[in-house]
Order: structure tokens, then C-alpha cells, then sequence
């Protein structure tokens, strides 16, 4: 019943378009003296408005499945987009909506002197639709991230509330899907060093759970390594899903890595990983990082040339003759002619000391 009500209301708003379609061609062809309109009788025109009516109703009517599938997704679309809507769009897109109006309220004064009525009437209506859709897009793209910036600058220079340390002014850190793997960050966490808020952005959670989830068994035991650290991390210290469906900015960009810096950007955070090759892009984009590795090198024990140490020698080495050891904190030292003591604990004395990105590799020789 319901479904035969709308059916004819469309209908009548097929037939009443009919009839502004006739009312048009009535404004339009006396000026252009079109199939001599002037020489028509009222019948005429009766039955020529008649006869739009019936063809715009019939054809609404047809259409009326097309309109009502067509009007279900947009309205599942407006309650998407009101169900994860913020506080931030929300305020962004008004103050873009009010912008809009007031320039288009400005721009249509322009129009008065028009005297034709539908012209000046058209191009009002165009204008308004023009500039009020510009506002609210550019206010819902551009406000929220303008309203964000005010925030965190206004926290950065807030006073201090009589601690020593404050996480109050602190960048946030963003946690990326290799650092969450590697699990050493719990424990850094855990010592206090790292300030400011922890977020996980939502596709980097999506990704991990992806990675949980995989085929191979190498690939789904470290997922699941990385969940169990997040839960440690949410336990111990409390982390912050960060939703970024509503960030535009965010939407054309398929590489994880990619919206990673983006996200930084917009959130004036920096990236907390392991990965060299994000570290390198991110200096290039002047994105701050915290890469585990470089602060794991840093903390190694340091080791001088002429320094002799006591060494277990446990594989031989890439060159003919080398074997190779490590130190309790896993930096590798490369032994020249130590291949006979393979096995052995020997003394050693250090010739040089070589940093690359993989870490500090140590060259000696035996004693």
C-alpha cells in the first residue's frame, strides 16, 4: 500500500514537471516566434499542457524503481556519513556552508539589474548551489585539519601543570605495522621514554589483522605477535584507534606506508617504526620518525679499536679464513684467521669498527 502511495505522488511530481516544461515553452517560443505560438487558441495550449503532464507522469511512474533504489543509497550514504561524522567535521562544514552562502549572497547582488526575471532568477539559484557545495567541501577537506592545528598549538603553548615531564605539548606517535611486529616497543613504552599519546591509525590495524589472518605460517605467526603486543600496549599503557574514514586526504592514497607520512602530517605527529626505507622517505618529506633500530645501535656497547675481549667464535665468516661471534647485545664481530677456533673461546683484539644502516659491525683479529 505504502509502496502505491509513493508510486503516485511521484507520478503527480512527474505531471506538475510536465507542466513547468509547458510553462517554459510558453515563455520561451513567443520571443523566438517558434511554430507560430502567437496564432494558437486556448485549446491548444490546454491540450499541449495536458499532453506534457501525461508524458512526464507516465514517465516518473515508469521510473519510480530506478528513483526509490537510487534514493535508498543516498540515504544509506547521508547515515554513513552522519554516523562517522565528528565534532570537527561537523563545525568545519558549517563554518565552510555559512562562508558559502555569505559569498554567494554578495556575488547575487550582482544580478539585480537583470530584468529578466527566470535569467536572473537561474543564475542566483546556480550560484548559491555553486559556492555553497564549494564551501562545504573545502570546509569538510581543509576546517578539520585548520581546527586540529589550533588545538595541539594551543596545548604545545599551554603552562605545565607543576610535573617535571608532561606528555601536555607532545607530538603524537604513530605506530606502524613493523615496530608493532617487532614488540620492542612495549618495552620502551614500559621505561617511560616515549611521551605524548599513542595512536594506531585504522588501516594499520586492518593490515595487521590481514597479515594474522594469512595462508602462510611465517607471515600468520607474526600478526599474531603483533596483536598480542597491541593488547599489551592497550593493557599497560592505553592506545588511540584512530578512525581516518573521514580524512579526505587519505582516500586516494592505496599505499599504507604512504598515508602512514600523510597521517603525520596532518596530525603534526611522527612515525615510529623500524623500517630504513620508510625512515629515508619520511626525511625527504620532512616527517619526524623514531626508528627502534637507530636507538637500539645508539645503546650498544661501545667498542674502540686496540680493545681486546674474550669471544666465542660461532660460524665462519663470508671471507676465506674469517669466523664470526657476537657480543651479549647481538652486534656481530668478524674475526680475521679465526676460522681454526671455530667453536673455541679466544682472545681478540679489535682492528676497526664499521656503522652501516644494518647496524655496527665489528672487524678484529685474534691476539
Amino acid at each position: 500500500m505504502i509502496r502505491k502511495i509513493i508510486r503516485g505522488g511521484i507520478t503527480l511530481l512527474g505531471a506538475v514537471a510536465g507542466y513547468g516544461v509547458y510553462l517554459l515553452f510558453c515563455y520561451v517560443a513567443p520571443q523566438l516566434d517558434a511554430m507560430d505560438f502567437n496564432t494558437w487558441t486556448t485549446l491548444h495550449k490546454s491540450l499541449l499542457a495536458v499532453a506534457l503532464a501525461l508524458i512526464f507522469g507516465f514517465l516518473f511512474f515508469i521510473l519510480t524503481p530506478a528513483f526509490r533504489k537510487a534514493s535508498s543509497r543516498i540515504a544509506l550514504s547521508v547515515e554513513n556519513e552522519i554516523k562517522h561524522l565528528t565534532w570537527q567535521d561537523l563545525l568545519s562544514e558549517t563554518v565552510g556552508l555559512i562562508t558559502g552562502l555569505i559569498i554567494a549572497s554578495l556575488i547575487s547582488l550582482a544580478f539585480a539589474g537583470i530584468e529578466n526575471n527566470y535569467l536572473r532568477v537561474a543564475l542566483t539559484v546556480l550560484t548559491y548551489i555553486i559556492f555553497v557545495w564549494f564551501g562545504v567541501v573545502v570546509g569538510g577537506r581543509r576546517g578539520k585539519e585548520m581546527i586540529r592545528n589550533v588545538l595541539m598549538a594551543r596545548r604545545s603553548v599551554a603552562p605545565r601543570s607543576g610535573k617535571s615531564r608532561s606528555a601536555d605539548g607532545a607530538a603524537p606517535k604513530i605506530l606502524d605495522t613493523s615496530v608493532i611486529i617487532d614488540g620492542r616497543i612495549a618495552d620502551i613504552m614500559k621505561t617511560g621514554f616515549i611521551e605524548g599519546s599513542i595512536v594506531i591509525p585504522e588501516f594499520v590495524l586492518v593490515e595487521l589483522r590481514h597479515i594474522a589472518d594469512s595462508s602462510d605460517g611465517l607471515k600468520r605467526n607474526r600478526g599474531r605477535r603483533g596483536l598480542d603486543v597491541l593488547n599489551r600496549i592497550q593493557t599497560e599503557h592505553g592506545i588511540q584507534i584512530y578512525n581516518t574514514d573521514n580524512e579526505k586526504a587519505l582516500d586516494d592514497i592505496p599505499e599504507v606506508d604512504v598515508k602512514l607520512l600523510k597521517l603525520a602530517q596532518i596530525m603534526n605527529g611522527k612515525v615510529v617504526t623500524n623500517d630504513f626505507n620508510l625512515n629515508k622517505v619520511a626525511s625527504i618529506k620532512g616527517v619526524g620518525v623514531l626508528n627502534i633500530n637507530e636507538l637500539a645501535n645508539t645503546l650498544k656497547s661501545v667498542v674502540l679499536p686496540g680493545e681486546e675481549m674474550t669471544l666465542f667464535l660461532v660460524k665462519e665468516g663470508k671471507e676465506q679464513g674469517q669466523a664470526v661471534g657476537y657480543l651479549d647485545d647481538g652486534t656481530m664481530i668478524v674475526v680475521e684467521d679465526g676460522k681454526r677456533y671455530i667453536g673455541k673461546t679466544i682472545e681478540v683484539i679489535v682492528t676497526s669498527v664499521l656503522q652501516t644502516s644494518a647496524g655496527r659491525m665489528i672487524f678484529a683479529r685474534t691476539k
